[in-house]
Parts: structure tokens; C-alpha cells; sequence
């Protein structure tokens, strides 16, 4: 029996990892650094435990991006097509697992809004989600 709950890749396929555990959060973050990464109103974002994040096919093919200073923000992508994917962060630890990155569903709604002084002036929420104006401490 596989221990295998979700899969996920890159566009081009070349990067494919599994995760072992479901996604125990998921919210949309509003900063612009988000916005920079996705080239939209916000990235869609689950988390696992840090030993959920398996790599099946393409490790080589990683390169991340790290802001000097910044607590909470390391890109991951494919160095081939540049699809943003898991970023793990061994301080919480947990992994960061963009949801767009996902073959499966999930099984989990997003659940909260962070960032939202940030957001973009042409942004518009439009669901009853909790919204904050910083990061969550979960």
C-alpha cells in the first residue's frame, strides 16, 4: 500500500515529488512578493509537515531564490520552465506546497486572506474568508 496521498509537478514535467501528508492550511497571501512569483492577485498556498515532501523525478532541476533578510519567503522553481514549487522551510518545520503545483485535489479550501493591506488596488476579494493584514502564526 502507498504511503503516497497527493502528487505534484512542474509545467514541463521534469520536476515531480509526492507528498505523504494532506495539507493541514491553505490561504491566499496577498504580498507583492507573492504577486511577483505567481503574476497574479495572490499565490494559493498549503502547507505540510516538513517530512511529507518527497522528490520522485527532477531534483536537479530546482533552483530557489531566497530575498536577503526576509523571515518568510524563499521562491522554488523548475530551472526549466520556471514553475513555482515546494519551498521548504526548516525553521516552521514545514513545507510551503503552491497549490497551482498540485495534480490532485487537495482536499482542503483555502482558508484565510493574509497580506491584504499589501494587495493590489485592482485586487478584489469577493469571498467571507477571514482576511489579515499580516502573516498567520500557525
Amino acid at each position: 500500500m502507498s504511503d503516497v496521498l497527493l502528487t505534484g509537478s512542474c509545467l514541463c514535467g521534469a520536476v515531480r515529488y509526492e507528498l505523504t501528508d494532506a495539507p493541514y492550511w491553505a490561504h491566499a497571501c496577498h504580498c507583492s512578493r507573492c504577486r511577483k512569483i505567481t503574476g497574479s492577485p495572490f499565490a494559493a498556498n498549503a502547507f505540510v509537515p516538513l517530512e511529507s515532501l518527497r522528490y520522485v523525478a527532477g531534483k536537479a532541476h530546482l533552483n530557489s531564490y531566497r530575498i536577503p533578510k526576509a523571515d518568510r519567503f524563499t521562491h522554488t522553481f523548475c530551472k526549466l520552465c520556471g514553475s513555482t514549487l515546494p519551498s521548504p522551510n526548516p525553521s516552521k518545520s514545514r513545507v510551503v506546497i503552491p497549490m497551482g503545483s498540485l495534480d490532485d485535489d487537495p482536499g482542503l479550501l483555502l482558508k484565510a486572506h493574509i497580506w491584504v493591506d499589501s494587495k493590489a488596488d485592482w485586487d478584489a476579494i469577493v469571498d467571507d474568508l477571514p482576511q489579515h493584514t499580516e502573516a498567520l502564526d500557525f
